[in-house]
Formats: structure tokens, sequence, C-alpha cells
């Protein structure tokens, strides 16, 4: 079958399913995000208990809890070389943590006057891109904590933010509907996409060759836009998703999957290209809010809200 770029493919292997390896049991409210280091030694989770909690990934035990925002984290990031972590929290501020020992707080980033909702390092990890409430996108300098520049972004508040593969551009979300893509050199807007229905757009990712983005909208909708060329490619559907901002990911060490949580307390993996749903995966017990797909190994891990609270390792046998 033609795969779009010209050339043929083999047929695809079957599918093998992922089971559930492990569940990880320590924060006491709602688990947030949950996100694997770019070296896959690590995991980290955040809260609305208002830590951080990093896991090793070899036996999963609990490395060490990170204490110093005053409210509930609602997003972390990592830095490429797995060093550092970036949290972004209801208390206005983001905190840049050393994720290796003494496990300090380094810096702490003021200046929103709304929650912060959603962080992301660019890959050279000299910047930080935080969304908030405030409705603003705001670039940060890594080095110094300094914020460099401020967006008036959306007319709601940011639910995502992204950098690109080369860290030139943002891609931000928002209640208001809206994605947008943002050039970071000039802080100027350079496409902008609304929504025909005017439903929030909850989670906006580049693909990892940064030609297309995973746009979450609140009508249990994930699409993937080809920016460039202004068109929708692929829509997934079969989960629900119409009332919190569940983020969604690429999986490409095995066959190319994307993967959501789900309002039904499930995980749900699809062929990329084909959209088909290949596997729904049961066991949480609350909204599924956050799954990061490990970055070597055929592994995910997602997240629970309230009433579940947990962490679960799912693993795809060889």
């Amino acid at each position: 079958m033609a795969s779009g770029g010209g050339n043929t493919q083999a047929p695809s292997a079957p599918y093998k399913p992922y089971r559930l390896m492990k569940t990880l049991t320590a924060h006491n409210q709602s688990v947030s995000c949950v996100k694997f280091s770019n070296d896959g030694t690590l995991l980290a989770s955040a809260s609305l208990d208002k830590t951080l909690i990093i896991w090793s990934t070899s036996s999963y035990l609990l490395i060490t809890r990170l204490v110093g925002h005053s409210e509930g984290i609602s997003d972390l990031a990592w830095s490429s070389d797995s060093h550092y972590i970036c949290s972004a929290s209801d208390d206005k501020t983001l905190r840049i943590w050393d994720a290796r020992s003494p496990f300090e707080c380094l810096k702490i980033l003021r200046g929103h006057s709304g929650f912060v909702f959603c962080v992301n390092f660019n890959t050279r990890s000299n910047l930080i891109v935080s969304g908030s409430f405030d409705e603003t996108i705001r670039v940060w300098e890594v080095r110094t904590g300094k914020c460099t520049r401020v967006i008036n972004a959306h007319s709601m508040p940011v639910t995502s933010v992204n950098f690109n593969r080369d860290g030139s551009l943002i891609a931000s979300g928002s209640y208001d509907g809206c994605c947008k893509i943002w050039d970071v050199e000039t802080g100027g807007c350079l496409k902008s996409h609304a929504e025909d229905n005017g439903k929030a757009v909850s989670f906006v990712k580049f693909s990892p060759n940064g030609k297309f983005i995973l746009l979450a909208t609140l009508d249990s909708t994930l699409k993937l836009w080809n920016y460039t060329a202004g068109k929708f490619l692929k829509v997934y559907t079969g989960h629900s998703n119409k009332q919190y901002c569940i983020t969604s990911a690429f999986s490409v060490t095995n066959e190319k999957y994307i993967v959501s949580g789900s309002e039904d307390n499930c995980v749900y993996i699809w062929d990329l290209q084909q959209k088909t749903m290949l596997q729904k995966l049961e066991g949480h017990t609350a909204t599924v809010i956050s799954v990061s797909c490990h970055p070597i190994e055929n592994k995910i891990a997602s997240a629970g809200l309230d009433t579940d609270r947990t962490v679960r390792i799912w693993v795809q046998d060889a």
C-alpha cells in the first residue's frame, strides 16, 4: 500500500497488545501529568497534591519527591538531556528542578498572573515556553530564569504549548477554539486555525518530524493537521473527551501509533496511518488525563485523576 510519500510499504506486522506491567501509587490527589525522560531512564509524575515524583524506569521505585509549589501542578516538561524538569502550577509560577541528586529547585519563574497550565522545553533546552489562564504565552531563558517574551496569545486560557523540533516555532491551543503557530524569534503569529464548532482546543503537539500537529478538541476528536498546507489529514475517534485537557502522544518505538487518555477511564491506541483503533487499555478507575510513550522501549505510562490517583505502566511484549 502506498505510504503517501510514494514508497510502497511492506504489510505491517500483526498488532501486539499492551498489558499492564505496574501500578504506581504515591500521590494522594489527582495525577495531572506523567512523562518519561528523554533518555528513558526516569519517569516523572505531577499531581494536584503539589508534588512531583521521580521514578526509576528500571525498578519503578520512587527516587524522590519534589516539594515546593504552594498549589497543584498541572504540567511538567523534561530537558533534552533528562537532567532538568520544569513544572507548571496553579500557584502562578514555574519551577526548574535538578532531576538528579541533590534534586533541588534551581529557579522559580514568576510573571504569569493566572494558573500556569502548560510548559515545554525547546530541543536545545535553553528556552522554556509556558501557557496560562492569563491568556498569555511566555518564553523564558533557562540559564537566567528571565522572561524574554510575553505573547498575548488567546482570548481564553491557554491549554497547551509545544516547541517544534528545531525550536523555531511554538504551537498553542486554547479554550477559545483556536490553535496558533508562533515565530519564536519575533513572537509573531504565523498561522491560526479556529475550530468550526468553537470547541476548545485542549491539546497540541508537533509530530516528531515537525511537519504535522496533533490537535485535540473537547468533542472527543483528535486530528493530525498539516499546518503548512492548512489541511487535516487524519481524524482519530472512539475515546471520550469533552471536559478535561487530556494529553496525547506519538509512539514510534514499534509501529507508529497515536496514544491518548480518555474520560471513560481507558487509554486508547490508534494506528497513525490507518486511523483504526488498535486497543483500549482498561484498569484506571477515573479519567486518564495524561499519557507518555517511552522513547526507546514499547511502554506507555498513564495517569489517573482523583479516585484513581495512580500511574500505570503498560508494556508491549516483544
